[in-house]
């Protein structure tokens, strides 16, 4: 039951589905979706169940349905605005001390040098890029990145 990350799954599958070609019948992948349900759950699969997930998808459905088309134009949108930055550092610089300034805890959190700062917060622009141009193997790339760094 967390909506944000309902949220955040619907807003990755729209993004994988604008790299596919030719129409998305949302709809059709509802039936698919219940038939395959149902065929690993037979004996544990009611009317509950079947009322559940068609809620759940509906609900993924119009979440999906309200981001169609838009990241091939935030894509474009989104490149001409790292492509006109001329510096980079500086914008990174800006971001960390805002983010010190609306929360100067954070500052625990960032123990680095400036340098690695910069690095880190331009490789973030890049990331924003990288998640509308190839979505998968982005987000491969975080749930790796992720994995090597628990416990930290």
């Amino acid at each position: 039951a967390n909506s944000f990350r309902f949220q955040e799954e619907c807003d990755v599958l729209s993004l994988r589905l604008a790299k596919c070609h030719g129409p998305i019948e949302l709809s059709d992948f509802k039936a698919v979706m219940l038939a395959s349900l149902r065929s690993l759950v037979p004996k544990a699969w009611d009317s509950d169940h079947e009322g559940a997930w068609g809620w759940m998808w509906q609900n993924a459905e119009h979440i999906i349905s309200a981001q169609l088309g838009k990241p091939a134009r935030q894509e474009l949108v989104i490149s001409r605005l790292l492509a006109s930055l001329e510096d980079k550092g500086s914008l990174s610089q800006q971001v960390y001390c805002k983010l010190f300034q609306i929360a100067p805890a954070s500052q625990n959190y960032f123990k680095q040098s400036a340098t690695r700062l910069q690095f880190v917060s331009e490789r973030v622009l890049g990331m924003t890029l990288e998640l509308l141009k190839a979505p998968r193997k982005l987000v491969d790339d975080l749930s790796a990145c992720g994995l090597r760094h628990v416990g930290y």
